[in-house]
């Protein structure tokens, strides 16, 4: 039975992700950053250790569990588990960057490190991150979570060439709007940093940042897609003999890929502040 890791797992991508990949015969190790959340996927039947990426300390110890129960090795990981903290960079307080890195981008790192030595031992492996749209191009009003998605780009483009000939493969997924809770929890962070009223945008952020972050019905996104869609690129990444590099989903991310290929950058950015 192959072996995967996958975190943030409590809802959206990585909780789609786990059913899809256990239907398929794969053995689950589907991470929570909450420990009710770890016993809920437990009473679901899978194996469910506590990984929060702001938390070294589980990092390890949750690694430690999943290598204990598969007698040293892993066929797979998915890191998956992210948050946005919306606001205009201007407003945005360097902590808040801090801590957004530390759980979109360090703590995926230090679990990747952890991983690479368990899959060149065994001479073969797939290391698949969850990217967005927004790691290739960048929206107004959500920087912190561009730049963590663009640094997560680089560095795995990075490791995925120096990778060649380990055996392990490094894919990007690029999802566009999918139905999750993500916006759901971005209003934590930003209710936490951003100092919105007394911004100079502070009329900005109450007719559409604020309306839309605190909306109750407003119905999915444009062009919206469920996360089994995402489960879908994800099992090419981890079952394909040649997967591919980077797996964009959703008609956003291929028509923005397309455009940022295409238009001159005044003209992308022209086009970036209408969507």
């Amino acid at each position: 039975m192959k072996t995967i890791l996958i975190t943030g797992c409590s809802s959206g991508i990585g909780y789609a992700a786990a059913h899809g990949l256990r239907a398929r015969g794969w053995r689950v190790f589907a991470a929570c950053r909450q420990a009710q959340d770890c016993a809920r996927l437990q009473a679901e039947g899978f194996d469910s250790p506590r990984i929060d990426y702001a938390d070294e300390d589980s990092i390890a110890t949750g690694l430690a569990e999943v290598l204990e129960a598969t007698g040293g090795t892993l066929d797979a990981l998915f890191n998956n588990g992210a948050h946005a903290c919306p606001g205009a960079v201007e407003d945005l307080p360097t902590d808040a960057l801090r801590a957004i890195f530390e759980a979109n981008f360090f703590g995926w790192h230090t679990l990747t490190r952890a991983v690479v030595p368990v899959m060149r031992a065994q001479g073969h492996g797939r290391i698949v991150q969850c990217s967005s749209i927004l790691g290739c191009i960048t929206l107004p009003l959500r920087g912190a979570y561009n730049a963590t998605k663009h640094a997560l780009e680089g560095l795995s483009s990075t490791m995925r060439i120096e990778m060649r000939g380990t055996g392990v493969h490094v894919c990007l997924i690029e999802p566009g709007p999918i139905t999750s809770r993500f916006r759901i929890n971005a209003v934590e962070h930003f209710e936490r940093w951003i100092d919105w009223k007394s911004s100079a945008r502070s009329a900005q952020y109450e007719t559409e940042l604020r309306a839309r972050l605190y909306a109750q019905d407003s119905g999915p996104d444009s062009f919206e897609l469920p996360p089994e869609t995402v489960v879908k690129k994800l099992i090419h990444a981890i079952e394909s003999p040649r997967p591919r590099p980077r797996y964009f989903v959703t008609v956003p991310t291929h028509f923005m890929g397309a455009m940022r290929r295409i238009l001159p950058t005044r003209a992308m950015d022209w086009l970036l502040t209408r969507v």
